[in-house]
């Protein structure tokens, strides 16, 4: 079994079986995700590189949880990360951040208890943070269409009732 399907096995859970190990799972990686994001934000770093063991030791995780962190990052990279199922702790890792793309979607899951590290500071200004927490809320905002009235005149300009012309068929 790889990595990451060892993450996604221990990730999915269920917390009305095993509550405690639940807890212990998700506040152990939420504090260990938390001191990742510290550390490669507090030094602007925006690659990094190593096997999946070597990272793992680094930031002081398994190697299954360094796959959990790989699998939170990877819409976040500047290319993707295609192998994620065939991760291995001797599979050797690239991994190019692009900073504004991973404010955009950790304040798209919302994870405030990331997007708000101070460390943000010194990677992007109040301003850029702004627009991107902007541009993120839009994407998961619902637009709904006006619905059109069955006596009302067709929008596709007929000059017939709505529905005896497009709404026919609706």
């Amino acid at each position: 079994m790889s990595l990451y399907e060892e993450w996604k096995e221990a990730a999915s859970v269920d917390p009305e079986e095993d509550e405690k190990a639940y807890r212990e799972l998700w506040n152990e990686y939420l504090t260990k995700e938390t001191a990742f994001y510290e550390d490669i934000l507090g030094k602007k770093q925006d690659v990094i590189d190593g096997t999946i063991s070597e990272l793992a030791e680094k930031y002081d995780v398994t190697p299954m949880m360094m796959a959990g962190f790989m699998d939170g990052i990877s819409e976040s990279l500047k290319s993707g990360l295609d192998n994620l199922e065939e991760l291995e702790a001797d599979t050797q890792v690239h991994l190019e951040i692009d900073f504004e793309k991973l404010y955009y979607n950790m304040v798209g899951v919302p994870a405030e208890w990331l997007y708000e590290l101070p460390q943000w500071d010194d990677i992007l200004t109040a301003q850029k943070k702004r627009e991107l927490m902007k541009a993120s809320k839009e994407r998961n905002t619902v637009v709904k269409k006006e619905k059109i009235g069955r006596n009302e005149p067709c929008p596709c300009g007929s000059g017939k009732k709505y529905k005896k012309c497009c709404g026919r068929n609706a």
